[in-house]
């Protein structure tokens, strides 16, 4: 009896572990994450959601802590990632002058660890700009994603990236 016992046992122990475990790499589960973990957003990834619906926006720059013009870039509540784009849409006498990477230029894309510090971070720009028309901008907030854009856009050009931003995941 104790021998049938074991060997019950030991069968029952060998069918759950194989039962938790896969061979197949098409698999869905991540043993360290969950079901169908997905990695974190970044500016990169979010641009590439943005621009696969907006087809005249390109990637313009990829802001690092060197060359971050705010020194924002990894500061407490601040972004965490930073792309620039252009828009063929903005006539080049409207922006000549201004560098590459320039928000008039198209926009950026800038990602934070909390929804609550895009949603500030928006918030800070609107009301530093609501005075100087030619600073104005069109700010987009889904989630941990802002998405600003050129005031040089018309709203309904500047609608297809906030169409765009609500469509991240």
């Amino acid at each position: 009896m104790r021998r049938a016992l074991a060997a019950t046992t030991a069968a029952l122990l060998l069918a759950g572990a194989a039962a938790c475990s896969t061979s197949d790499s098409s698999s869905t589960h991540d043993t360290k994450t969950g079901p169908a973990a997905s990695r974190p957003i970044t500016a990169s990834s979010a641009f590439s959601g943005v621009s696969a619906r907006v087809s005249t926006a390109k990637q313009s720059g990829t802001v690092t802590a060197a060359n971050d013009p705010n020194h924002l870039l990894g500061r407490p509540n601040q972004y965490t990632s930073k792309v620039t784009f252009t828009d063929t849409r903005i006539k080049a006498s409207d922006v000549s002058g201004s560098e590459k990477g320039a928000l008039e230029r198209g926009g950026a894309i800038e990602v934070f660890a909390d929804a609550s510090d895009a949603k500030a971070r928006a918030d800070y720009i609107q009301s530093v700009t609501k005075a100087m028309s030619a600073l104005a901008e069109y700010d987009y907030v889904h989630d941990t994603v802002l998405v600003r854009v050129s005031h040089y856009l018309t709203p309904d050009q500047a609608a297809e990236y906030k169409a765009a931003a609500d469509a991240l995941k």
